[in-house]
């Protein structure tokens, strides 16, 4: 356990519940809305993994933290669900914010049972909840609201269930980024030839992100003599396999694999057009960064993409998996600067009108009064 000397309001105690090792969007949306509660003397404490990424960054923050394991069958346990709900009791809990759904079929009666005023289900993924009997329960009775990130997520919550929960309860926050205006040092990571077209992507190398439709992108774009370098940065299980598939299309000498980056500024100041191929997304937060950085983006027209982008605008919708459409894309924005300068100005004007991250904080105090 990590202790704060802080000031706190006694009114207000947060506690955020993710038991996850791995980091993703979830553990960092935790993390951000966690510290900068505690920014504002909102006290809060998490219970985590203590071998997990979130558990080391909220240390180094001073946040109280309380170590837990979590599996898939922990609910069957009532000695675990007991100890989570002493630990909520004794903190004085007032808003729990849940996040996988391990964690909340234990931490959801755990806190019912310490007498948690506001149970708060935050929901990132834009995949259907099954229409199970013990989702059904957990909906009906351990849920107060629920924290969506996009309009698109909201309807998966609904999609096999239109009565799972109250549509009311269910409330959309964006994921936010830093205001653009904000002026952040950053190091370019690649510098680009003259004439050279650099393209981006920035994300988990898992089969959800479509990492391969980019390598049948490089060989396309490399095939008809276009200038360019491909940068995919991040880790993840089918890195090495993508880099496999990249020699077999021989375009590995156009693609540079820079790994996790810390500074994500450093990566869009490399780039001149952000592609994001995922095959869903609950809240594509990497493209509101490029539009930060005032980076057009192609997507896919699916999930939250179209919340996020406004077509022909500040980037480009394409049909799924449509190859030649995002070529041709690319080719307007290749032989255009000014059409990217164009974009990337709209871009930015966007996220500093629904995605900052002063914005989402002050929707979060809101919900948790």
């Amino acid at each position: 356990m990590q202790n704060s000397d802080k000031n706190i309001n006694p009114t207000k105690i947060i506690c955020f519940f993710n038991s996850t090792k791995s980091w993703g969007g979830g553990e960092k949306w935790h993390y951000d809305i966690a510290t900068a509660l505690d920014q504002k003397s909102i006290r809060v404490f998490a219970v985590t993994n203590k071998k997990s990424e979130l558990f080391h960054k909220l240390k180094e923050q001073k946040i109280k933290i309380f170590s837990i394991k979590i599996s898939n069958i922990s609910f069957l346990n009532p000695f675990k669900i007991a100890k989570i709900s002493r630990i909520l009791k004794k903190e004085k809990t007032s808003t729990i914010i849940i996040n996988l759904p391990a964690d909340l079929k234990v931490a959801g009666p755990a806190a019912k049972l310490a007498g948690v005023k506001k149970i708060i289900y935050r929901r990132g993924s834009a995949i259907p909840i099954k229409n199970t009997f013990l989702n059904r329960i957990l909906f009906a009775y351990f849920i107060d609201e629920v924290i969506a990130n996009s309009q698109a997520t909201k309807n998966t919550i609904l999609a096999n269930n239109p009565s799972l929960i109250n549509p009311e309860k269910i409330k959309i926050i964006y994921n936010g980024v830093e205001d653009p205006s904000n002026h952040i040092s950053y190091t370019p990571i690649y510098q680009k030839q003259p004439t050279e077209l650099v393209i981006g992507n920035a994300g988990r190398f898992v089969r959800q992100k479509n990492h391969k439709f980019l390598i049948d992108l490089a060989e396309k774009l490399d095939k008809e003599g276009l200038n360019f370098k491909l940068l995919l940065a991040g880790n993840g299980k089918l890195k090495q396999e993508t880099i496999d598939y990249a020699v077999e299309k021989k375009v590995d000498g156009k693609i540079i694999f820079p790994g996790f980056i810390e500074n994500i500024k450093s990566f869009m100041h490399s780039i001149d057009i952000y592609i994001l191929p995922s095959l869903w997304e609950g809240f594509g937060y990497v493209l509101v960064e490029a539009m930060a950085c005032k980076k057009p983006v192609i997507a896919f027209n699916l999930s939250s993409n179209p919340e996020i982008i406004e077509d022909n605008k500040t980037g480009y919708l394409v049909k799924k998996n449509d190859l030649n459409q995002v070529i041709h894309k690319i080719r307007l924005l290749a032989e255009s600067p000014a059409l990217r300068e164009k974009m990337g100005e709209e871009g930015i004007k966007r996220v500093k009108k629904l995605f900052t991250f002063e914005r989402v904080i002050e929707q979060i105090i809101q919900t948790i009064e």
